[in-house]
């Protein structure tokens, strides 16, 4: 349909207009590269050209172009769309700004990163959820270590159309063996990482060329336009509805006790009432009843629709569920091997737990040291023993309980996640699952016939894991081994592991470092989790520095048998006794990573009891202890 045709057509009826336009298909795209190669000034001449800029950018545009004696040609477009000039006039934070326009036959939305290292998470962020990428290449700088980290990412992100848009080409005087050059030379990277096709167009974002019409500077090329490209490129939007169903359980909706649906986006495959579904990962199956939507109820759905799916039987289905197809449903493991972009400014820690949100489930979950680091430059395997910001790597994840999971590969809402740090709150990586681990399938719990309850029983008392931190020189040990003492008096049964005497064995082969820290508490918690198992009481002395360890041993308890004992010693109280001489040797140099000096302690925020070392004497410390754990229990034990 030509401009005349359309204008016509919103005159005489806009109602059908509007529904043609309703119609459209959309493209999300995103544009990468290096610094300076122009995304923004693109999206710019695309919003410009394709007519859709508000009337006052364009007023603004026109005043503009009137002021320095242009037709607007020559127009700095990028200040329309740059994002980090909006953070700085604006003084917040943008991760990704996205853009809409349309032209006759396509809806677009762009999202527009900044392409220095330091945004590459805000890159990952707008490519997670793109059809198409768009390559930019300075024509003067060639391929650049910024230009194969985001081909890299938006390739192993699952972008399969790439468009290499080789930019600036009137700053090389339209040279086709210059362009020649950088589309060989991108080939071969491209072909190394798996990248089996791209398109590639000769542009100047500033000037205009090829990005609407073909241009007179450059008739070597024969190509589509930019924006032709964008129109016609064909988009696997059948390949989800051909895929199993799947739909992750966003919220139970009961207004009323006649009615339970469970609502969510339907991410793949197809269902109609009356199909058998299973519920995961509790492995429970029914048939669906109804399908609910807004607009009335459905026979049948698709992917992208959001829709409240009823079932026939009344069975347990919560938030983080996942309904799918009963003969097709996808697996459910706590262990898997899987990529990550790690986007945040201090270094992962192996072994240290963060919450891993992946469609609508949220667990916590460990990461173990990387397999290897990939270099984006060489595709090289190195050896690394965390990820730093911007890395990209292999890693081993291991969850606190099942997840329902598909490889990214085959479905990226299923196997996409996040990392999220538990104390701030912030992102701190991309992932995509790879596979579930072998030892996830093939170790399964055993039942044994006497349980927790029954060694509790046995014992005369309810187990329960006291669990003392503060720095070195604090009391712990001293105050942990009077009250176990005492508990022993009383006929408790007990056991006190103690921070130096795990070391010379269980733990000996950890150092000092904050990821042989996670894992010296990790190990503890692990080992005490199974001494309660047995109906013991068990007393711990670690210093324990990071409450996010702390609250990992607290998780894997039941609730209210882990009692958090903050031994609070202030560091010049604890320096001053430098029983062992350790602070000596950490302030002289001779004793790296050494709590309170060159490490840091989290002190409890709201510990089950706080004792102030300076103001009572260790017996009386556990005697406070003592009387205040036995009180939590039941009188008859």
């Amino acid at each position: 349909m030509s401009s005349y045709q359309t204008d016509a057509l919103i005159s005489e009826d806009i109602d059908a207009y509007l529904e043609q336009h309703q119609h459209k298909s959309l493209l999300r795209f995103i544009t990468c590269g290096s610094v300076d190669d122009g995304k923004s000034t693109l999206i710019g001449r695309l919003l410009y050209d394709s007519k859709m800029i508000f009337e006052d950018q364009l007023a603004a545009l026109e005043a503009d172009s009137k002021r320095v004696g242009t037709q607007g040609q020559d127009i700095d477009f990028a200040l329309l769309v740059d994002g980090l000039a909006a953070e700085r006039e604006q003084g917040i934070t943008i991760d990704v700004a996205y853009r809409f326009f349309t032209t006759e036959k396509r809806k677009f939305i762009v999202a527009d990163t900044p392409g220095h290292e330091q945004y590459t998470r805000n890159m990952v962020t707008g490519a997670s959820t793109a059809d198409l990428a768009i390559i930019l290449i300075d024509a003067r700088k060639g391929v650049l270590t910024q230009t194969k980290r985001h081909s890299y990412l938006a390739h192993l992100i699952g972008i399969r159309n790439i468009v290499l848009a080789v930019n600036k080409m009137d700053l090389v005087d339209y040279d086709v063996l210059r362009y020649d050059h950088i589309v060989e030379d991108y080939r071969c990277f491209a072909r190394d990482i798996g990248i089996a096709d791209f398109t590639a167009i000769p542009i100047s974002g500033f000037k205009g060329d090829n990005i609407t019409t073909l241009s007179p500077n450059t008739p070597w090329y024969t190509g589509k336009t930019l924006i032709e490209h964008l129109e016609n490129v064909q988009l696997d939007v059948t390949s989800d509805r051909q895929k199993p169903f799947r739909l992750p359980v966003q919220w139970v909706n009961r207004p009323n006790l006649d009615f339970r649906g469970f609502a969510g986006q339907i991410i793949s495959g197809v269902v109609g009432v009356g199909d058998a579904v299973r519920i995961l990962p509790s492995g429970k199956t029914s048939a669906v009843s109804r399908i609910v939507t807004l607009d009335g109820d459905l026979d049948m759905a698709v992917a992208g629709q959001s829709v409240t799916i009823c079932l026939t039987d009344e069975i347990d289905c919560s938030r983080g569920d996942v309904i799918a197809a009963s003969e097709n449903p996808p697996q459910a493991a706590d262990q898997f091997e899987s990529n990550l972009v790690w986007m945040a400014e201090d270094a992962m820690i192996p072994g240290r737990a963060y919450w891993l949100k992946l469609a609508t489930q949220t667990v916590s979950a460990t990461i173990q040291p990387p397999k290897y680091q990939v270099n984006v430059n060489t595709m090289e395997h190195l050896a690394a023993k965390t990820l730093d910001l911007n890395a990209i790597g292999v890693a081993e994840i291991t969850t606190d309980r099942a997840i329902v999971f598909e490889p990214y590969a085959d479905n990226r809402a299923l196997g996409g996640f996040i990392l999220i740090d538990k104390l701030t709150n912030a992102t701190v990586a991309a992932g995509m699952l790879n596979f579930s681990l072998r030892r996830a399938q093939n170790v399964h719990w055993q039942a044994i016939d006497i349980s927790r309850e029954a060694h509790a029983q046995q014992k005369g008392q309810s187990p329960k894991l006291l669990w003392f931190t503060g720095l070195s020189g604090s009391g712990k040990s001293t105050i942990a081994n009077l009250v176990e003492k005492k508990l022993y008096a009383l006929g408790r049964h007990s056991f006190l592991l103690d921070g130096d005497n795990v070391r010379h064995g269980l733990n000996k082969d950890l150092g000092f470092t904050d990821t042989d820290r996670i894992e010296n508490i990790r190990r503890v918690g692990e080992v005490a989790k199974l001494m309660t198992d047995a109906g013991l009481i068990v007393l711990t002395a670690f210093i324990s520095p990071f409450r996010a360890e702390r609250d990992m041993v607290r998780a894997m308890m039941p609730v209210g048998e882990f009692l958090e004992i903050f031994i609070d010693t202030p560091l010049e109280e604890a320096e001053r006794r430098d029983v062992k001489g350790l602070y000596k040797k950490a302030r002289s140099g001779a004793l790296k990573n050494f709590t309170g000096i060159d490490s840091p302690y989290e002190a409890p925020e709201m510990p089950e009891i706080h004792v102030d070392t300076t103001r009572m004497s260790p017996e009386d410390a556990a005697e406070l202890i003592v009387e205040q754990v036995v009180g939590i229990w039941s009188p008859d034990l």
